[in-house]
């Protein structure tokens, strides 16, 4: 089941410009794979999906002082639609 893949939408400066070429980026589950992205996406939005790239991203490091964390990891994946769909509501 697709239920739980999709997080949220990644809204930084350059996945909002990604949008005016069809791509747009989502962070998902660490377990889930392309086929299961693409059918989130197509079920939760009701768009045809042309192809998923997806990413790790590693955890980092981080120090304040002498307090010391860790920025947890996650993993994205891009969407590009088909030519002339579009996400309405994304970012």
């Amino acid at each position: 089941m697709v239920l739980g893949v999709l997080i949220s939408p990644h809204v930084t400066e350059k996945a909002t410009l990604s949008n005016s070429m069809n791509t747009y980026v989502f962070k998902v589950a660490k377990t889930a794979n392309k086929l299961e992205v693409k059918k989130a996406i197509e079920g939760k939005y009701g768009v045809n999906v042309r192809r998923v790239n997806m990413l790790n991203t590693k955890p980092r490091q981080v120090r304040l002082g002498r307090t010391t964390g860790v920025v947890p990891g996650y993993k994205k994946a891009m969407v590009t639609l088909i030519h002339g769909e579009k996400i309405e509501g994304a970012v």
